[in-house]
This record gives C-alpha cells, sequence and structure tokens, in this order.
C-alpha cells in the first residue's frame, strides 16, 4: 500500500470516527426534550433516533456538496486546470489538511461533551479544517465567502430565529388549550411530542451525516478518485452507508451528559413546550438541508428550548448555563482551527506517513483520556432525568460525584 493510499484509510477511518462522536455528542438535540417529558423512555428515545438519522443519512447530498467546495479550496474549479490541486498542493498534503482538521473537530467534540456542553459538531469541524487549511495554504486556501454565506450567517441566525418561532408557538400552544386541564393537556403532547422529537432527529440526519461524506468526498477529490462536478448528482455508495451507519450507531449510545443539560438544564420542560421546540428545530433544519446550508442542529435546538422558556408565562430559564453553553459557541471555531492547525504543523513537520501516523496515535490517546474522565462522573440513561442542581456547575446529578470530579466551564 502507497503512502498516500494508507494515509487516505486513516483519513477515512478518522472522518467516520468524527461521524460517530457526532451522532452521540448531538443526540440530545432531538431527543432531549421528549426524554425530559416522558414521551420517550431513555432508551426507547436514543433507538428511535438513531434509525431515523440512519434513514436521513440517505436522502440527500446537497449539504455534503457544500462541504467540498465552500470551506477549502484545495482543487481549481475553473478554466483549463479545472480539477486539479491548486498551485503549491498534492494529494498527501491535501490529505493531511482535512486529516488534521477532523482531529480538531473530534477533539473539541469530546471535550465539549465531557463537560456537558451542547457545542456544534459543524462548527467543530469547519474550525479544524479552517486553522489546518491556514496552516498549509493561508487565507487563499479558504473560501471565505462560502464560509460567511452558507455556515457563519446560518449559524449566527439560527439560534436567534429559532428562539422566536419557538416562543411565538409555545405561547399560541398555552393560550389555545388554556381551558384544557394541565394533565390531559401534557398527556396529549406527550404523544405529540413523540412525533415531532422523530422529525427533528431525521432531519438531524440529512444534515450532519453528510457533513462527513462532504470531508470525505474532499478527500477522494483530491487523490483523484472522485470528480468533483459529479459530487452533487450523488456520492459513492459506500460512502454514504459507512456515514450513515456511524451517525446512527453514535445517536443510539446516546450522549447522556449533553442530553441532560438540553433536557434539564436549561428549562424545567412541559410537553407542550416540548413539542413546540422539537417543531420548530425540525422546520428549519430540514428547509436549511434542502438549500445546502450546513446548518448547525445544536444551535436551533438549544435556540428552540430556550425559546419555548420565554413563551412560556412564568417558566424558569438558567440563563447561566445558556452563558457557558454561549462561550463554547464562540469558542468552538477558533479552539478547534488551533488544534486543526497544530496537528497539521506536527504531521508536515514528521512527514509523510510517519506524521499521519503520529498525530492519529495523538487522537486515539486524547479521546481515551477524555473517555476515562467521563467514566469518573457517569451520566446514562438511569440519571439522565433527575433534578437539576442550581449553581453546581456540573451536570451531573447530586450524589453522583466524586471528589475528582471535572472543573465546571
Amino acid at each position: 500500500m502507497s503512502s498516500e493510499m494508507l494515509i487516505l484509510v486513516l483519513l477515512v477511518i478518522t472522518a467516520l470516527g468524527f461521524d460517530f462522536t457526532n451522532g452521540f455528542h448531538d443526540t440530545g438535540n432531538a431527543m432531549a426534550t421528549s426524554i425530559a417529558t416522558g414521551a420517550f423512555k431513555p432508551k426507547t428515545a436514543v433507538t428511535v433516533a438513531a434509525i431515523l438519522n440512519l434513514i436521513g443519512a440517505l436522502l440527500s447530498v446537497e449539504v455534503a456538496a457544500t462541504i467540498t467546495k465552500d470551506v477549502l479550496k484545495i482543487q481549481e474549479t475553473k478554466g483549463d486546470g479545472a480539477g486539479e490541486l491548486v498551485a503549491g498542493l498534492d494529494a498527501q498534503k491535501a490529505l493531511l489538511i482535512i486529516f488534521a482538521g477532523l482531529i480538531g473537530g473530534i477533539l473539541w467534540n469530546l471535550f465539549t461533551w465531557l463537560f456537558g456542553l451542547p457545542s456544534s459538531s459543524s462548527h467543530a469541524l469547519f474550525g479544524g479544517l479552517i486553522g489546518s487549511g491556514l496552516a498549509a495554504i493561508g487565507f487563499g486556501g479558504i473560501n471565505w465567502a462560502g464560509i460567511t454565506h452558507k455556515i457563519l450567517v446560518p449559524g449566527l441566525a439560527a439560534p436567534v430565529i429559532a428562539c422566536i418561532v419557538a416562543a411565538t408557538s409555545t405561547w399560541i400552544i398555552f393560550k389555545i388549550t388554556s381551558s384544557i386541564a394541565e394533565k390531559n393537556r401534557d398527556a396529549g403532547f406527550r404523544y405529540g411530542q413523540r412525533a415531532t422529537a422523530s422529525l427533528l432527529a431525521l432531519s438531524h440526519g440529512t444534515g450532519d451525516a453528510q457533513k462527513t461524506m462532504g470531508v470525505i468526498a474532499l478527500a477522494l477529490i483530491a487523490t483523484n478518485h472522485l470528480d468533483a462536478r459529479t459530487v452533487s448528482s450523488g456520492l459513492p455508495i459506500w460512502v454514504v452507508l459507512t456515514c450513515a451507519f456511524a451517525i446512527a450507531l453514535g445517536t443510539y449510545l446516546g450522549g447522556w451528559r449533553i442530553i441532560r443539560t438540553l433536557g434539564k438544564g436549561l428549562v424545567e420542560i412541559s410537553s407542550p413546550q416540548g413539542f413546540a421546540a422539537d417543531a420548530s428545530s425540525a422546520a428549519i433544519i430540514l428547509t436549511s438541508s434542502t438549500a445546502g446550508m450546513a446548518l448547525s442542529t445544536t444551535h436551533v435546538a438549544t435556540g428552540s428550548i430556550l425559546g419555548t422558556g420565554v413563551g412560556k408565562k412564568g417558566a424558569e430559564v438558567r440563563w447561566s448555563v445558556a452563558g457557558r453553553m454561549a462561550v463554547a459557541w464562540v469558542t468552538t471555531v477558533p479552539a478547534a482551527a488551533t488544534v486543526g492547525a497544530l496537528c497539521f504543523w506536527l504531521g508536515h513537520l514528521i512527514g509523510d506517513v510517519y506524521g499521519a501516523i503520529t498525530i492519529f496515535a495523538i487522537l486515539v490517546a486524547a479521546s481515551a483520556y477524555m473517555y476515562w474522565r467521563a467514566q469518573q462522573n457517569k451520566v446514562d440513561h438511569n440519571n439522565v432525568t433527575d433534578d437539576w442542581e442550581d449553581g453546581s456547575g456540573t451536570t451531573v446529578p447530586a450524589g453522583e460525584e466524586p471528589a475528582t470530579r471535572p472543573a465546571s466551564v
């Protein structure tokens, strides 16, 4: 096996690893509210979400096409040299850029998961790619227009729009159902919430799994295994299926720490609020996926959940938790970009396949450490709906934290 092919294999494995972390990191986006209100039992919720993420991943490639052309400029798109790598870039260097970017995205996903912070997996991926791209080919290697119009602007607008839509929906729901007994109303909306949560899980699959498909497609384009002009018409079936199954498996394992933050930490949510949040998020995400916008499902879902607290009179919104999440959102792109850049520099310094193996080993070691730390203060389906302890600064339920628990973020 050539050095280039070995790096490509490591890259595909790492991309599927990112897809897996994306699945368990973002399970809460679809199922946190339905678990919190009792519409779904925890294990049932993640099973349903996994199946629907799998189906959703097979429905479209519009977002994947966005990833191949709107983040990095590694290939000429016009003129006689269309389809060739840009000047000063060979296939191996292009692979290392993508590889390092993926590592930046994965490590930020795991770090925020460890602290139960629902940050954006999408922005972590883009940040990692931007950082490694800057380190390798400078500002000219980044498609700033594409990032601005299809990633940053939608990313900033999405939580605000979701909050407004969910707040309005929540207010209307409680206004219309004000004469219905609370017990009957909540029971009825729990049934409806199963449908809206399922639709949200399906929409998550249509957007997020495609981001990993796009990264793998970018690597295949760089090594002349795929023609960039054919991406919008479809991807190799093995790319679609492996990405679909990777995100489904991650979803099934359940990102319980983040599910707990979204379901219990932001708002003490009732089933009418959960219904409004899930319906609002699904509508926004499906619309953006159709338009090829790589929207953050985390930002949309979080904005919707906050909106339900704003839209319900007398609801308690934990703004301190929202503030910690906002800090994570703001730092996601620069933090992942820093890791991506450092990984590229290290891999490039060592050179050839040995550089790729070295940064892959760093990824495995750092991932194993964060998993070990998480097991010291475990959150799972047994305690995910326990009462939230205000002021604790941790997602771990009261009485569960050992003396060595991580400091709050």
